[in-house]
């Protein structure tokens, strides 16, 4: 579909685009995502039914944007949680010609990477709600949309939101930049991880990783790491501590909330070790998903790490 001449034809004729090829109708849900009576209670809105001033991006995109919907696609928002960090992937994706105050006729773009190309996506801009909530990922602010309507095209990719509900993160990492990725198992990690994940980190490389699945599917532990769930990996650095060094590790939940409570916690004693300027610039002590912790409690909660770059 040619987003252009679409836009302009909706904008001709003063009417807002409806997509027939991903209609705002079960087939895009998928039959087996909900139990029936809950697939018929779906209804679809425009933002601009939701929001009396709705925005594609406000203050710039960040990781803090997205929440975790209904659907199990944890594995496709922690690579996009990923993708926020590194603008250079991010243009290629989300492209700057659309939104909702210029040329607005109910239609976005989106692009992915598939079969060695860049794909366009074209969706209309009508998103699932189910009891008045998102079915799908929503935004941390109530008026920007672009996680959602980004979140409609991958799944349009995909053939439904259905499909969106459990993946591999390291092919939506492939998806979002069509960069080469690497899986490293954790369970016998390489001698020099630390070093891998500071050199990758410095690169400006993708990162995510992911907790066994043996176990139940979303299941929080005690100590608050979620099992066969997918998180982003945003920063890893060495830091003065005590008398010596420490390799931690910075993670981010794609929920938007639920952080590990050990060493390197947000409220742990750690933390007073550490020289107050370091501890500032590290430290977000929020409720938001995101927890630093030891390379080696890392090493025991997780069992993959994937890193993605646009180079081998």
């Amino acid at each position: 579909q040619d987003f252009d001449r679409l836009r302009a034809q909706c904008l001709s004729q003063g009417l807002l685009f409806e997509d027939a090829t991903f209609p705002a109708q079960v087939s895009s849900i998928g039959p087996n995502l909900l139990p029936e009576d809950k697939l018929r209670r779906i209804q679809w809105k425009r933002p601009t039914e939701l929001q009396r001033n709705p925005y594609l991006v406000v203050d710039g995109i960040s990781r803090f944007d997205i929440m975790q919907g209904e659907i199990g696609d944890c594995w496709m928002l922690a690579a996009l949680g990923s993708l926020t960090l590194q603008k250079k992937f991010l243009k290629d994706v989300l492209p700057k010609d659309q939104g909702f105050q210029d040329n607005y006729a109910g239609i976005f773009h989106f692009r992915f990477w598939q079969c060695g190309d860049w794909v366009d996506v074209v969706i209309d801009d009508r998103l699932p709600l189910l009891n008045g909530r998102y079915l799908s990922v929503h935004p941390r602010t109530s008026n920007e949309f672009w996680p959602s309507l980004l979140e409609k095209a991958y799944a349009k990719l995909r053939g439904s939101y259905q499909n969106l509900h459990g993946g591999y993160l390291s092919d939506a990492l492939v998806d979002f930049t069509g960069g080469v990725q690497v899986q490293l198992p954790l369970k016998d990690p390489p001698p020099d991880l630390e070093e891998i994940l500071k050199a990758a980190d410095r690169s400006q490389c993708l990162m995510g990783c992911s907790t066994s699945s043996q176990l139940k599917r979303n299941i929080e532990l005690r100590n608050g790491i979620v099992q066969g769930h997918a998180y982003t990996v945003t920063g890893a650095v060495k830091i003065r501590y005590k008398n010596g060094w420490k390799h931690i590790i910075r993670i981010w939940n794609p929920w938007g909330h639920g952080e590990w409570k050990g060493p390197w916690s947000d409220g742990s004693s750690q933390w007073d070790h550490v020289e107050p300027k370091y501890r500032e610039t590290l430290l977000r002590n929020k409720d938001d998903g995101e927890f630093w912790m030891s390379c080696k409690n890392f090493l025991e909660q997780f069992s993959w790490l994937y890193i993605c770059n646009s180079t081998p």
